[in-house]
């Protein structure tokens, strides 16, 4: 197929922008290449919302979760730009859009997955260890020192006390009021089921996702936005994996890291999902 020679800049065809939001969730490091933060994502937001002869934004969401706060944050940012330029955001779930990922797509308008993409999780989790026992038949002797009486919270190397778990469960039910209510504001009465169905951390395929009412419908991104704004509408994307400062002085060494530590890290996040 021959291709324009009229640079894209020159040309009158409406552009989508694409934003790619994939990976984990989490706060942003210098040592860590493959995560999604604000401080990571802000960059390529602005960018994309500063296209020319802009016709919308799709966001392309590939996602397990992580961070509710840097989740609210990338979602936040996303809203208050599209707000401002008055464009139209479309989410667009790829493999995953589950917790933390779900939040991201309900800051578009409308949200289009696969019919087996995997959607909700509308939830909270924190995992941990205890090696208490184990120190006891090791003849180990743990030593903490503290100045204020709430100071240490589910120590893995002590017994489990139910005063420090009543504290986590208090803030992850704040944390998971929040989430609720970003999904009521974002999704209001598209909602087709009640909230004891929806927000107790359950996750669905695309199809069942569409049936009650998380997302609006089965679409691919391409082909969605050729639909709505022409065959002959551009894409320019943004974001993706970004290089750690540190590998600029180190040659293959950012390769390295993130096999070791971001990969482990989402493979492990994407097997709760079955993927």
């Amino acid at each position: 197929m021959a291709q324009s020679i009229v640079p894209a800049f020159l040309s009158r065809a409406p552009t989508v922008a694409v934003i790619r939001l994939a990976g984990l969730i989490a706060p942003p490091s210098g040592f860590r290449a493959g995560s999604l933060s604000l401080e990571g994502m802000a960059g390529a937001i602005g960018r994309a919302f500063a296209v020319r002869r802009l016709a919308g934004v799709a966001l392309a969401i590939n996602s397990p979760g992580g961070s509710p706060v840097q989740s609210s944050l990338i979602a936040g940012r996303i809203r208050a730009m599209a707000e401002e330029k008055k464009l139209p955001v479309t989410s667009f779930v790829q493999d995953v859009g589950a917790s933390g990922g779900y939040w991201l797509a309900c800051a578009g308008d409308e949200i289009f997955c696969d019919e087996s993409s995997i959607l909700g999780s509308i939830g909270v989790i924190s995992a941990g260890f205890g090696f208490g026992r184990a120190m006891t038949r090791l003849g180990i002797e743990r030593r903490l020192y503290t100045s204020g009486e709430r100071k240490s919270l589910l120590d893995p190397f002590g017994p489990e006390r139910e005063e420090d778990v009543a504290r986590l469960r208090a803030v992850q039910q704040d944390i998971h009021q929040s989430f609720k209510a970003w999904v009521r504001l974002r999704r209001g009465q598209r909602l087709k089921a009640p909230e004891e169905q929806l927000f107790t951390g359950e996750f669905w395929t695309g199809r069942r996702a569409v049936e009650l009412g998380l997302a609006d419908g089965i679409g691919e991104l391409r082909t969605t936005m050729r639909q709505r704004h022409g065959e002959k509408v551009r894409f320019a994307v943004f974001g993706g994996p970004r290089r750690p400062w540190w590998a600029r002085f180190v040659p293959g060494a950012d390769t390295l890291a993130t096999a070791a530590a971001d990969t482990v890290a989402e493979r492990i996040a994407f097997a709760r999902y079955g993927l």
